[in-house]
């Protein structure tokens, strides 16, 4: 296995051949670009460890490619090669994302060095990144189950740990945090001590998807210019989170049910097969019984997936959830932002419980956001601090829970003359919520 990929951009062809041999005999996967544009079609396809950029490239300057590299792999290392005399381009390219640079004529035993210390500082990152998700489930997630809804879903995922190889597919509506659950199981089981790596199968079309999942040979297609290990392989020994399952295409289908069923899988373009001792947790939104019916999702996989499902309740189905997830949220924001933020009034801790939150956690999380961007310095965040379609109460005013709540609220207006402030406090509400309620129940006010 090579020790990491490495892609070389250089307009000399000399430099790039030389560079691809030396580092080749070092055990690194390694392919070229000459310019800016083939640099970033090369990594689209196989986002190397560490990129060695020279400055001056025929379209372009190489500084100008490092954020765009970064936007499609974070943690890859860029290396700059410049001349002596553009030492200024270099710093600017650190200030931009770079890791380092050297200097043409190329010192090669500083520049293998340099190398080798970015493979480190990429596996080390990697290694930390496993380590979080062990600790905290997963990175800047957030596991709350005070619900009965979500306490029965924490049940399952801590049973399936005891079974090392189980697949397990995770069903819900979007933004019910799937992805938190996964990694829970993942930091429960004897798994935890190897990476979770995760794949969209929504996110990419279908041969770059094939290629993220199992890898590729060099020369299996026009820019396979260096041997590519997937995620299978990447992801041995450990978890491989496959989030909207439904949307992957029927060939990958037909492939991911050879590893589960098998354990083995083939790179695109191979001929060997290699095996996979990873435990597979899909997820998805949609309805894969209806897929299946539509023939949009093969039915073999469907059940193979379905060994052990886990339903990861909505949040209009975990009230109790709300105000602990709020506060998490207010918490990590304040910290993020510097601010400090006293809590959530009375007020507003009742809007939120009310709203019905059709964009699950993700929206609440967006919510408090902006309540503590918008909040004065020291101070709680209340009703205006919420988006006007949440602090306004949800437009759903029917059903046996509105009038139960209308019920409750002519009762208490009746028991205190018609007092809103005493009612309010007796109901232990706000004020201004009790008000926006008798104006959604069509509840006539009241003078004090």
């Amino acid at each position: 296995m090579p020790r990491a990929d490495v892609l070389v951009v250089d307009d000399e062809e000399l430099i790039r051949w030389s560079l691809q041999k030396d580092l080749e005999a070092q055990d690194y996967a390694v392919s070229t670009a000459a310019t800016c544009a083939e640099a970033l079609r090369a990594f689209a396809t196989t986002p190397a460890d560490v990129v060695l950029v020279d400055v001056t490239l025929p379209d372009g300057n190489g500084i100008e490619i490092v954020p765009k590299l970064h936007a499609v792999r974070r943690d890859a290392v860029v290396i700059m090669v410049t001349s002596v005399t553009t030492i200024e381009s270099a710093v600017e390219a650190m200030r931009v994302g770079a890791w380092d640079y050297v200097t043409k004529p190329l010192d090669r035993p500083k520049l293998f060095n340099s190398i080798a210390k970015a493979v480190d500082h990429v596996v080390l990152g990697q290694q930390n990144r496993a380590l979080a998700a062990r600790q905290c489930g997963a990175p800047g997630a957030v596991f709350i189950a005070e619900s009965p809804a979500m306490k029965r879903t924490v049940a399952l995922a801590d049973k399936v740990t005891e079974s090392d190889g189980a697949t397990v597919l995770l069903l819900g509506e979007s933004g019910v945090g799937k992805d938190v659950v996964a990694h829970r199981i993942h930091a429960s089981s004897r798994r935890a001590e190897h990476l979770f790596l995760d794949l969209n199968c929504a996110a990419m079309p279908e041969a770059l998807l094939e290629s993220e999942l199992f890898g590729h040979e060099r020369g299996a297609f026009t820019d396979a210019k260096a041997q590519k290990r997937g995620l299978l392989e990447l992801a041995e020994g450990g978890t491989l989170y496959l989030d909207e399952i439904g949307d992957a295409p029927l060939a990958v289908q037909a492939k991911l049910l050879k590893v589960l069923e098998q354990r083995t899988f083939r790179r695109v373009g191979g001929g060997k097969d290699l095996t996979a001792d990873v435990r597979v947790i899909a997820a998805t939104n949609r309805d894969l019984d209806e897929a299946v019916a539509q023939k949009r999702f093969r039915e073999d996989l469907y059940y193979r997936l379905k060994v052990f499902p886990i339903e990861v309740p909505p949040l209009r189905q975990r009230r109790e959830d709300v105000l602990p997830l709020a506060r998490v949220f207010v918490a990590a924001y304040a910290t993020s932002f510097r601010k400090r933020v006293a809590g959530i009034s009375p007020d507003a801790e009742n809007v939120l419980t009310a709203h019905r939150w059709p964009g699950n956690i993700r929206e609440l999380r967006n919510v408090i956001e902006r309540a503590v961007i918008l909040v004065v310095e020291g101070s709680p965040i209340c009703v205006e601090h919420l988006p006007p379609e949440i602090a306004a109460g949800d437009d759903e005013g029917t059903g046996v829970l509105s009038e139960t709540e209308a019920r409750l609220i002519r009762e208490a207006l009746a028991e205190c003359a018609g007092n809103q402030t005493r009612a309010a406090a007796q109901l232990r509400i706000g004020r201004d919520a009790l008000r926006r309620r008798m104006k959604r129940y069509g509840i006539n006010p009241e003078i004090d």
